[in-house]
């Protein structure tokens, strides 16, 4: 893979937006170098090294934040800490219905770093940490017998694996995720689908993007709609 294929949805001085790939990673691990991050810096001429506002897994795309200068990084790391100024949208499809079909979750959450897995517990203690999220059920569908929900969702906390572990502990595993309960060996059904946030002269900035024309996405009607 080459930075060729990484779409850009928006390029300035400051700010570098993209539709990460799936199975890319965000930034460079001590295991992978390869990734959006460096294959965007590759062949540069930046003091300061291109880095991510937002990062997404390995196996999500969709849109992704970048920045190419100090300045930039610094005001774009408090937005992002603020999230009802710096608002991450995802869409999803789920397995089942769900009986509301728009809500809030709120759970508590523990990272098990050696399994680099997130559970839900009951109480606060060393490290758990409050996860929340808003969601509205846009489309529902039937293949092969098995329902399938399409959820857009907002969040309001960026914790690891939070939409997987948050709706597959009601039940709702999203598919493909085999780590949290999903059926199916495809790529997880998850999707970074808009950001909106404000930039350092206080313009509005949001930038979309719709996810792959395959299954499961192709149950529904994705592309053109706005949500």
């Amino acid at each position: 893979m080459t930075k060729n294929d990484i779409p850009i949805l928006y390029d300035d001085k400051e700010l570098l937006v993209v539709d990460k790939p799936i199975g890319l990673l965000s930034a460079p691990s001590q295991e992978d170098s390869l990734s959006v991050a460096t294959l965007l810096d590759k062949e540069r001429e930046g003091a300061f090294p291109i880095t991510p506002v937002n990062r997404l897994d390995r196996n999500v795309g969709g849109v992704m934040v970048l920045v190419k200068t100090s300045f930039a990084a610094a005001y774009y790391s408090q937005a992002v800490s603020q999230h009802q100024t710096y608002i991450k949208e995802y869409l999803a499809v789920v397995e089942g219905s769900l009986a509301e079909k728009e809500g809030t979750l709120r759970d508590f959450l523990f990272k098990d770093s050696s399994k680099n897995k997130t559970f839900v517990v009951k109480k606060i203690r060393k490290g758990v940490k409050e996860a929340v999220l808003d969601y509205r059920v846009l489309q529902e569908a039937e293949e092969k017998g098995s329902v399938y929900s399409l959820v857009l969702v907002r969040l309001h906390t960026g914790r690891t694996h939070q939409i997987r572990v948050q709706f597959a502990s009601r039940g709702h595993s999203l598919y493909g995720d085999g780590k949290y309960g999903g059926r199916g060996n495809d790529t997880l059904a998850l999707y970074s689908f808009r950001v909106t946030f404000k930039d350092r002269k206080g313009n509005e900035r949001r930038f979309e993007a719709h996810p792959p024309s395959r299954f499961p996405w192709t149950l529904f009607f994705v592309l053109g709609e706005k949500f």
